[in-house]
């Protein structure tokens, strides 16, 4: 077996500053140029990220050079150490998980599924919580990161879907119904209130520490998820990043092992990624139109 690199889900990293901005390409030239890599290397692993479903109304992180664009999320260490941590989390989740949960796919993730139609996704590995891709109809999924819509203790392993733990907190905390607040990425608020009352919900089973089935900044990406989207990229004739900045290293890591591998490298993604030296084919452009335009000369 192949020996692999972990490191743990890190938010530490950021790309230099350039003194002229990235050129911006056109839609249908840069479909012109996706389509002609997909053509010449027809069997592709797929990575995608936050920005694949920005127009299902679910926030990013970065910004185009890799910036935060607010307050980083919960570190896992924090969460399961401090229990203040969790209140705020388990509060906040109350306005930012059911826009995660209301999302519906949009064009990018249907264009995705169609390129496993085609024969073109060998598998789809999203850095994203959402589920949107299989709501989509991709079969071939690996949810890196996790699901955002079931919960687990961490105590005895009880799992259950996120709603019963959101209507839970909902009837335990009657008073935070009347908050609203901007909605972070991965079912977050931008809320910044007294949370020192709010009453979490411990585990049914064994009153342990409930939390998403998501990998937190922070935590481990389990390794035989890891090992199995490896196995499938050495496989595949290339890797297709969508949608993200390559900022965190379970993501950053297929790119630095399809170079390792000779396998080339497309980026299709709104502003740089982390894996600027090592692509072969760098397409910064609106997703949604360049995978129609893309798809429509396949």
């Amino acid at each position: 077996m192949t020996e692999h690199r972990t490191r743990p889900f890190s938010s530490s990293q950021r790309l230099p500053e350039l003194e002229t901005p990235p050129v911006m390409h056109n839609p249908n030239e840069a479909g012109a140029l996706l389509a002609e890599f997909i053509q010449q290397h027809p069997r592709l692993m797929i990575l995608t990220g936050a920005g694949v479903s920005t127009d299902s109304g679910i926030p990013d992180y970065r910004d185009g050079d890799g910036a935060w664009k607010r307050k980083q999320p919960v570190q896992h260490k924090a969460f399961m150490e401090d229990f203040h941590t969790r209140q705020r989390y388990w509060a906040r989740s109350l306005i930012g998980w059911p826009v995660m949960r209301n999302a519906a796919p949009n064009p990018s993730h249907h264009y995705i599924s169609d390129l496993e139609l085609l024969n073109h996704s060998s598998l789809v590995v999203t850095q994203n919580v959402d589920r949107l891709h299989q709501k989509a109809g991709t079969r071939a999924v690996t949810d890196l990161h996790g699901r955002a819509d079931e919960v687990v203790c961490m105590g005895c392993g009880y799992r259950c879907p996120r709603d019963e733990v959101h209507d839970r907190c909902a009837e335990l905390n009657p008073g935070f119904r009347k908050y609203t607040a901007e909605t972070a990425p991965d079912g977050d608020a931008d809320l910044d209130v007294d949370f020192s009352e709010f009453r979490p919900v411990d585990c049914p089973r064994c009153a342990g520490i409930l939390k998403p089935d998501v990998v937190f900044f922070g935590d481990y990406v389990p390794k035989d998820r890891v090992y199995s989207a490896l196995d499938v990229l050495k496989a595949s004739d290339g890797l297709l990043v969508v949608g993200s900045s390559l900022m965190v290293y379970s993501g950053f890591r297929f790119c630095r092992y399809a170079s390792d591998w000779k396998k080339p490298i497309a980026t299709l993604n709104l502003g740089r990624t982390r894996a600027e030296d090592l692509v072969d084919l760098k397409l910064n452009a609106r997703i949604g139109e360049t995978l129609k335009a893309s798809l429509d000369q396949l």
